[in-house]
């Protein structure tokens, strides 16, 4: 499972079926909010009682969630933990971090840094050495730097200032018409879903197609953006690396913006002092989260949250690295 908050995705892996048919339900606002177990518990078994349901097939060994919040609110992930092991025919649950979930996709689980931007934006950094760092990540009204719900959110005050005149003419002001309706009532239009987060991440391709047609406005959102995520990467490198170097991979739905981000991201990430080299991503979060379930590498279990129908377990909180966790 991966449990973000704009998308839940559930897939079923067999030995015998390769093949991944994905189930894709709304996300939920994280485990860290209020309501956030039960929300989180609603996606999720909207995600994966389809496939489960489904004639033939198996009981699943272990279920394996990536959860948006889980790395600040450990109590909550067990708190969801026990109750999808209530729900689910399975005899264990594991519950961590999207953010761990989407490093174990990315790098197969070997050391590096992994930028996963989404709705929201986190750094998670694994050491050679077992070592853990998690930069940013702090939600959409205290952090998420350079996420989709910032870019969106600049892109929609850069609509409003242009609106009251505060601000340069700029396409973005058509945009959130065209996507939001009446300027003057954009901030209950923002709120209508119950998920403002996602629903001003919407808006990151509209500032991202402004920027390619030549808007300044969207172009300086978008390299504030960059900027904000090297920082990120870099912060998260520094805590991390030996002074050998790591690999860096770049996951996430806000990858789908491409050049118009994607370019500012690397020239501002050229100059970092400490050596890091970009890899393509090896799979994605739901890869990631079948890494953790079948063989989980020892850096990456300690940040995992497992329940059992026999013996419950809580990790130390929050989420200690592994040479804190006593076994």
């Amino acid at each position: 499972m991966d449990l973000g908050k704009t998308g839940c995705r559930a897939v079923l892996w067999t030995d015998t079926d390769p093949a991944r048919t994905v189930h894709e339900v709304p996300g939920a606002p994280g485990l860290a909010t209020d309501g956030g177990v039960a929300t989180a518990r609603a996606a999720v078994r909207a995600a994966v009682l389809p496939l489960l349901e489904r004639e033939g097939s198996p009981r699943p060994a272990v279920v394996c969630v990536g959860a948006a919040g889980a790395a600040t609110a450990p109590q909550a992930a067990h708190a969801l933990a026990v109750r999808l092991l209530e729900d689910l025919p399975t005899g264990e649950v594991a519950v961590t971090s999207d953010a761990v979930t989407a490093h174990a996709g990315a790098l197969g689980g070997r050391p590096g840094v992994v930028l996963a931007i989404g709705t929201g934006g986190v750094a998670i950094g694994i050491g050679k050495d077992g070592s853990y760092a998690r930069v940013d990540g702090w939600g959409p009204w205290l952090g998420d730097e350079g996420s989709g719900a910032w870019i969106g959110t600049a892109g929609v005050r850069a609509a409003l200032r242009a609106h009251d005149g505060r601000g340069p003419d700029t396409m973005l002001l058509r945009a959130a018409v065209e996507r939001y309706g009446d300027p003057d009532r954009l901030p209950s239009a923002i709120n209508h879903e119950g998920n403002p987060a996602r629903t001003l991440a919407s808006f990151a391709p509209d500032v991202a197609r402004a920027a390619t047609a030549g808007d300044e406005a969207a172009a300086a959102i978008l390299r504030r953006a960059a900027g904000s995520l090297a920082d990120t990467v870099r912060a998260a490198a520094r805590r991390v690396d030996d002074g050998s170097g790591l690999d860096l991979a770049v996951t996430g739905g806000l990858t789908g913006l491409g050049e118009p981000l994607l370019g500012p991201l690397r020239s501002a990430l050229s100059g970092s002092p400490r050596p890091l080299t970009p890899r393509p991503p090896l799979g994605d979060p739901l890869d990631g989260a079948r890494v953790l379930a079948l063989n989980p590498p020892a850096s990456h279990e300690a940040h995992v949250v497992r329940v059992q129908r026999a013996t419950p377990t809580v990790p130390t909180p929050p989420f200690a690295p592994a040479a804190a966790v006593q076994e």
